[in-house]
């Protein structure tokens, strides 16, 4: 692998650490300079995530159902229903133990799980309860578990049935052989086929990438290295059959949050934190690097700002989560 220029100076830490969002100072903390836990600078960036910033301003959005926008829009209400502001909520590193967040994560378990699979679904089920068993797709189930993990809920024992969804039925197919059938293949061609979507495959790699090390089973950790594979053989971001194109050029740019879709620094992102360092990544690892400006700070490139409950960050503006990846991804490797 190559070495890479990511170590960042104090300016930039500076810059990181004194925007006016909380949740990045914690990360940069914890993850970049590798504060320890009980570090009183990690105490109190932790304790004022709640306290200011975007997490409170969503959770004040929260009707006391603990939904947002309704039971029967907690994935439809793009991007303002339960399901996109638990991954935020997530991704910003809200306290799982706050009555408002453990409210939310209670919704969806409620209404967005189906209780035949333990699979999250994108309608609910109004007569029994749950939701439909038909409607249960990859990406939204990979997301919403590892949002659940990310807020605690990990031994949760609906929490584990999403995990044993993920085991039992994702798939990692790649265009070769035939498309699979049965449940739950047969409803979603988009979703599988012969060739499995890149986002639910990223989705479900990033939600079993979140347990601990300790805590995965081996049906977790055998996932996790056929999904790795697969994203390995398309060389991250390229189309396996021909890696002189992208799967997708979106994915080129980079953003926070991406909802259902990815992009190049998530699915480095995801394999870093596995101890992944291969040479079929360097192609995307040039990729972001290339991406610094100046003063070795990343842009918000893609967004779906206007449609959220809160705006995160401004398009085209450097942006601290970005940046804070991709050093992160960057040391990494």
């Amino acid at each position: 692998m190559s070495e890479w220029a990511a170590t960042p100076g104090a300016d930039l830490i500076g810059w990181l650490l004194e925007g006016d969002e909380p949740s990045v100072r914690y990360f940069t903390l914890t993850e970049l300079l590798g504060a320890a836990p009980d570090d009183p600078a990690v105490v109190a960036a932790h304790r004022a995530i709640m306290d200011y910033g975007t997490v409170p301003r969503i959770l004040a959005a929260q009707a006391d159902d603990g939904h947002w926008e309704g039971r029967d829009h907690y994935y439809t209400a793009k991007y303002r229903g339960t399901t996109w502001q638990l991954i935020i909520l997530a991704a910003l590193g809200a306290d799982g133990a706050d009555d408002r967040v453990h409210r939310g994560c209670e919704a969806i378990l409620r209404d967005g799980q189906d209780t035949e699979s333990g699979g999250f679904a994108v309608g609910r089920a109004k007569k029994d309860g749950g939701a439909l068993h038909s409607s249960v797709i990859p990406c939204l189930t990979g997301n919403l578990v590892w949002s659940l993990i990310r807020l605690g809920m990990l031994d949760d024992p609906r929490v584990q049935r999403g995990v044993d969804w993920i085991t039992t039925y994702q798939r990692f197919d790649d265009d070769e052989g035939e498309a699979p059938t049965g449940w739950p293949y047969d409803r979603w061609d988009m979703c599988w086929g012969r060739h499995t979507c890149h986002m639910g495959a990223v989705k479900a790699l990033k939600a079993l990438a979140a347990i601990p090390p300790g805590r995965r089973s081996p049906e977790v950790e055998g996932t996790l290295a056929q999904g790795a594979e697969y994203m390995l053989r398309h060389h991250v971001h390229k189309r396996s059959h021909d890696l002189a194109k992208d799967s997708k050029p979106g994915w080129r740019s980079l953003g926070f949050p991406l909802m259902y879709q990815t992009d190049v620094l998530e699915i480095l992102g995801i394999l870093t934190t596995l101890g992944y360092r291969d040479e079929r990544m360097q192609e995307a690892l040039h990729l972001v690097a290339g991406k610094a400006d100046a003063q070795g700070r990343w842009k918000l490139e893609s967004t779906f700002n206007d449609r959220f409950q809160v705006p995160i960050e401004t398009k085209g503006a450097p942006s601290r989560w970005v940046t804070l990846e991709a050093l992160r991804v960057l040391t990494a490797a």
